[in-house]
């Protein structure tokens, strides 16, 4: 579930606590979390609602000044069932102090090895640490220009990327990558 930056800052002073979606079916669920730039939140319910019954707070909670411009952005995407969405935010997003976590013993270098050597063999290709080295070499390098460099199709190696990400090992920019803090303590040390 993707929000724009303006919601994503309503989400984090604690203004947003609902969204409005049409979905073929949920891309998230009740009781579970959902990372976001705004940090962490913990989805609440998810109903089936008829547009009628969404209501002038309704719209405000999600974001939006009138119930019209709401549907406004709803009705760009008219496919699907549309519900309505409730959570509140739990927290940062747990990534980022891991990120900032440059402090790896020999037992957090090994592990973070030994999980960058299982995404190569599930790949059945060496790239994890050549794309962290990559990365690592220019601040808002490319998935387009680490994808030629490593032989992978950029879409494919996005999602590889993110994986990275979750280990709090590399930033997305708004235009590229960058090593956080834990990514360059580990490539210091390997």
């Amino acid at each position: 579930m993707l929000f724009r930056k303006v919601i994503l800052d309503q989400i984090a002073t604690g203004d947003v606590t609902l969204a409005f979606r049409r979905w073929t079916r949920p891309t998230v669920k009740a009781g579970g979390n959902l990372r976001t730039a705004a940090g962490l939140l913990s989805i609440g319910t998810i109903d089936v609602i008829d547009p009628e019954d969404i209501s002038k707070e309704d719209a405000r909670r999600a974001g939006y000044p009138t119930r019209e411009a709401l549907f406004a952005e709803l009705d760009s995407r008219p496919e699907g069932t549309l519900y309505r969405v409730a959570f509140h935010r739990a927290g940062d997003d747990p990534r980022l102090a891991l990120r900032d976590d440059a402090t790896l013993g020999k037992a957090d270098r090994a592990a973070i090895a030994a999980r960058l050597g299982r995404f190569d063999e599930a790949a059945d290709k060496v790239w994890a640490e050549p794309t962290l080295r990559l990365i690592g070499s220019r601040d808002g390098i490319t998935a387009a220009e680490i994808a030629e460099q490593v032989g992978m199709d950029k879409l494919k190696l996005k999602a590889r990327i993110r994986k990275l990400k979750e280990m709090g090992l590399t930033e997305s920019l708004t235009v590229g990558y960058r090593l956080s803090p834990r990514g360059r303590s580990f490539l210091g040390g390997a």
